[in-house]
């Protein structure tokens, strides 16, 4: 049966990327956000498809920036960027570590490593760097802390999910076999799961951008609708052509001990799903 399942998922994700690979160039997206998508289709299949007609794709020329000004799509798109970016790296991760058989404490510092550094390092600051001038260190900087909320929670979430799947899927632990990434697709669809609530709360506190309007020219733009600077510095997006908005703009931030606090709470998360995926703390 499980066979049936994991066939049936491959052919409807080779269907949904074809889709998107296809219809997003002409969505007016962030390029980096278009990729994204793409990635998180690969792993995410028809969900990650269904996500970006419903939480995406312009539904009538002329309406991106109303049609994602919405604060729960705006959330979509911080959340699928850092699904798409940690994702990647923990996922390489998994699969490397399965290949040398490493501890369960030594595949997650692998995994967590090679997550956080891709998502922070790459996906974020430095597709992003245009967002806050230009400048690679001021966006390391102002994109760590939301990084560092989502990506522990975004473990919390496939850590378990993966023990658990490939001590009851036969395959499951082999790169090699299908059953593996089958896994890492369930994993991430969790993992996405529990990171939108931090998102969440990031992007309504102006501390991470949401999703974004980018067209050819200003003239194109249809203005007043959906602008919204990251209150990470992420204001103009330059690099992409003429009109950009997204994100939630500048305005009042939580304070150090807010964040502070968020911090611990993400790291409880990411403990206690280390603690339900068992073998951590035997």
């Amino acid at each position: 049966m499980i066979d049936g399942i994991m066939t049936t998922w491959f052919v409807l994700t080779g269907l949904s990327l074809a889709f998107v690979v296809f219809d997003i160039p002409k969505t007016p997206e962030s390029v980096v956000l278009k990729w994204a998508f793409v990635i998180l289709v690969v792993f995410t299949g028809p969900l990650g498809a269904f996500f970006y007609v419903l939480g995406c794709r312009e539904p009538l020329k002329g309406t991106h920036e109303q049609y994602v000004a919405t604060t729960w799509r705006q959330v979509l798109g911080s959340t699928m960027h850092c699904a798409a970016g940690d994702g990647v790296g923990i996922i390489a991760g998994a699969a490397i570590g399965a290949a040398l058989h490493l501890s369960a404490w030594g595949d997650f510092a692998l995994e967590y490593f090679l997550g956080f550094g891709f998502g922070w390092a790459y996906f974020q600051a430095f597709a992003m760097r245009d967002m806050v001038g230009g400048s690679y260190l001021r966006s390391l900087k102002e994109t760590f802390i939301p990084e560092l909320l989502s990506m522990n929670l975004l473990m919390a979430g496939m850590i378990p999910t993966m023990k658990w799947l490939m001590s009851g899927v036969e395959g499951a632990a082999d790169p090699a076999r299908l059953a593996f990434w089958f896994t890492m697709s369930m994993a991430l669809i969790v993992g996405f799961v529990l990171a939108y609530p931090v998102n969440w709360w990031l992007v309504v506190n102006h501390l991470k951008h949401g999703m974004l309007t980018v067209r050819p020219s200003e003239d194109d733009a249809v203005p007043g609708h959906g602008e919204h600077a990251s209150g990470a510095g992420h204001g103009a997006h330059g690099g992409h052509g003429g009109g950009n908005h997204g994100g939630h703009g500048a305005g009042e931030r939580p304070g150090a001990e807010v964040i502070a606090m968020a911090v611990l709470i993400s790291y409880g998360f990411l403990f206690a799903g280390l603690w339900f995926a068992g073998g951590f703390f035997d």
